[in-house]
C-alpha cells in the first residue's frame, strides 16, 4: 500500500445505497470487506462518517429546529452509522473500536488522540462519531481535524460520483472531470468538494485529499494502493 496511515471520510448517504433514508446492509458490508482487505495490507485507517441518511442539521434548521439543536442530533445520527459500521467490520474480522466527540460510555470511547493513535498502531480502524462535538461544524471538517490530529498522510473521500466536476454531473451531462487541483483551486472555484474550513485545515497541514466513487468494486484498496484514481488535491 502507497500509505502508511489514511483517514476514510464516508456520507452518510453513501450508507443507504439506493433507499431513500437508512442504512443498507449490503452497502455496509461491501464497505467493510473493501476495509479488511486495505487493514490486512498494513495499512492503517480511521474513519469519519457522516449522519445525512438519518438526520441532516441544515435540513432540520431549514424545517423550524435551532440550528445548534438540529446540529446535535445529526451527531447522533454519525454515531448510529459509526455502530453499524463497526459491527459489519468486527463480523469481517476487523477489530474496531468507535470513538465519540460526544460521551455516551455505554457505546463508545470518548475521542482521545492519543488512545486513537494507538488504537491505529495496533492494526485497529477507529470510528470517529459524534462530528467534532461542536454545532455549525460539518463532518468534512472533523474529518480534516482528526487527520490532522491523527497524523493520516491522506484523506479519502469516497462518494457517489468518481472524482470532482465543474459542476454537477447528475444535471449536466458534459460536465468534466478534474483529474487533479490544487487546494487554491477548490476553494476559488467554489467547487463544493468539503466545505472551505476544512479545504483550510488540509492546505494548512499539507494533507492531500482524494476524491473517488465509493462503489466501484475494490475502489478503497485501489485508492490505498495509490492507483489513480477519482480527483487528487495538492497543496500545489
Amino acid at each position: 500500500m502507497a500509505y502508511r496511515r489514511v483517514l476514510l471520510k464516508l456520507s452518510g448517504e453513501a450508507l443507504m445505497g439506493s433507499q431513500s433514508y437508512g442504512i443498507d446492509p449490503l452497502i455496509v458490508k461491501g464497505i467493510a470487506t473493501d476495509v479488511a482487505a486495505v487493514v490486512q495490507a498494513g495499512t492503517q485507517l480511521a474513519i469519519v462518517v457522516g449522519g445525512g441518511n438519518i438526520f441532516r442539521g441544515l435540513k432540520g434548521a431549514a424545517m423550524g429546529m435551532e440550528r445548534a439543536t438540529a446540529d446535535y442530533v445529526g451527531m447522533l445520527a454519525t454515531v448510529m452509522n459509526a455502530i453499524a459500521l463497526q459491527d459489519a467490520l468486527e463480523a469481517a474480522g476487523v477489530p474496531t473500536r468507535v470513538q465519540t466527540a460526544i460521551a455516551m460510555q455505554e457505546l463508545a470511547e470518548p475521542y482521545i488522540r492519543r488512545r486513537a493513535i494507538r488504537h491505529l498502531e495496533k492494526g485497529r480502524v477507529v470510528i470517529f462519531g459524534a462530528g467534532s462535538g461542536n454545532p455549525f461544524f460539518t463532518t468534512d471538517t472533523t474529518a480534516a481535524l482528526r487527520a490532522a490530529e491523527v497524523g493520516a498522510d491522506v484523506i479519502f473521500k469516497a462518494t457517489k460520483v468518481d472524482g470532482v466536476y465543474d459542476r454537477d454531473p447528475v444535471h449536466y451531462p458534459d460536465a468534466e472531470r478534474y483529474d487533479t487541483l490544487t487546494f487554491q483551486q477548490v476553494l476559488n472555484g467554489e467547487l463544493g468538494v468539503m466545505d472551505a474550513t476544512a479545504i483550510a485545515l488540509c492546505k494548512d497541514n499539507a494533507i492531500p485529499i482524494v476524491v473517488f466513487d465509493l462503489f466501484g468494486p475494490g475502489n478503497i484498496g485501489r485508492a490505498v494502493a495509490g492507483e489513480t484514481i477519482g480527483t487528487r488535491i495538492t497543496p500545489a
